[in-house]
């Protein structure tokens, strides 16, 4: 996929959160599925899906956002079937925070 100026800079920006906010139909699950995977599989300083919050306004959305990081990280495991960050973040996946604002917002008052 070919991505936008504004979604290229969503994609690169690293030390910081962000906020993706955009229509729909713009690319935004494109873009942060690119995002996370790029984050997870760093040659440098590979992150930790257990250690993300990744937030939508719709279960769709959220599911969407799981199942094409599990494709991204498979095809990843493919091409460096030996590589075990990748592996545990496939594995970690199923457990990872995606989810909805109101989900998140339901599991803290549940645990306050």
């Amino acid at each position: 996929m070919e991505f936008t100026k504004s979604q290229k800079l969503a994609i690169d920006l690293r030390n910081r959160n962000i906020l993706v906010s955009a229509a729909a139909g713009s690319g935004k699950t494109a873009t942060l599925t690119e995002r996370i995977i790029q984050l997870l599989t760093d040659k440098n300083s590979p992150a930790d899906i257990s250690r993300m919050l990744i937030v939508t306004f719709t279960r769709a959305a959220a599911g969407e956002l799981r199942t094409r990081i599990s494709k991204a990280l498979s095809k990843a495991l493919t091409c460096d079937p030996s590589n075990r960050h990748i592996a545990k973040q496939l594995t970690a996946l199923g457990g990872a925070k995606i989810c909805t604002i109101d989900s998140y917002y339901l599991d803290l008052v549940k645990t306050s």
